[in-house]
């Protein structure tokens, strides 16, 4: 059994303005860095074996404390990324409705398949996103989910990825067996600094991804 924590990066300079970032690298705000405390608080009572991130700086950013509390080397991935929003980059959703009206309305319409201008669809940011998580999960497995065992076998079936919101959700519907063009309206906001935990248990002889919690704050 394996458990990854994903989570959000902190809050970023374009949250308030609602404009989209995804590979352009924007600066935590005072509250992202906060948001990055708290999630460093409690990584160091979570057990954790690994964390990793995107290697955006705002992912980075937001794991360095937590991999700090937790004793671990923080590990970075560049399949890991945010979904490439293309002319979207920096702009808001108002902004795109005037300057891209039929591109925009597509988008609406698939968002996992009608990427942006110039962006990538979010079928292909699971495409790359997907065998990353998969290695962790090979990586930090012990087996079949018995109960006990020693705290370092314990410890080795929790690893925490701090990365991206869209991408996050579409990975969710990947594991969860769900059209990925719905992931806007199942998942409507992942919170910065909230954890999602999926566990990957072997049912029958094959590893199944079961999700435990979703959009939980780091400290309640």
């Amino acid at each position: 059994m394996t458990t990854l924590y994903l989570t959000r990066h902190g809050e970023t300079v374009w949250h308030g303005e609602h404009r989209y970032a995804g590979r352009s690298d924007v600066d935590l705000t005072a509250s992202g860095l906060a948001q990055a405390d708290l999630l460093a608080e409690w990584a160091s009572r979570a057990r954790l074996s690994a964390v990793v991130s995107s290697t955006l700086s705002r992912a980075r950013f937001t794991a360095e404390p937590a991999a700090a509390a937790a004793g671990v080397e923080l590990r970075t991935d560049a399949r890991l990324v945010e979904i490439d929003f293309g002319e979207g980059e920096g702009r808001s959703p108002a902004e795109l409705a005037e300057r891209i009206p039929e591109a925009w309305a597509a988008f609406g319409r698939r968002p996992a398949h009608s990427p942006l201008p110039g962006g990538e669809a979010g079928i292909d940011g699971v495409a790359r996103a997907a065998p990353a998580l998969q290695e962790l999960v090979e990586e930090f497995g012990v087996g079949d989910a018995t109960v006990g065992g020693s705290a370092a076998s314990r410890r080795g079936r929790r690893v925490l990825v701090v990365f991206h919101g869209t991408l996050l959700r579409l990975l969710l519907c990947e594991w969860l067996g769900i059209d990925p063009d719905r992931y806007r309206d199942l998942f409507p906001e992942v919170l910065n600094g909230a954890i999602t935990e999926v566990r990957f248990e072997r049912v029958h002889g094959r590893v199944q991804p079961r999700l435990i919690g979703f959009n939980v704050p780091a400290l309640r």
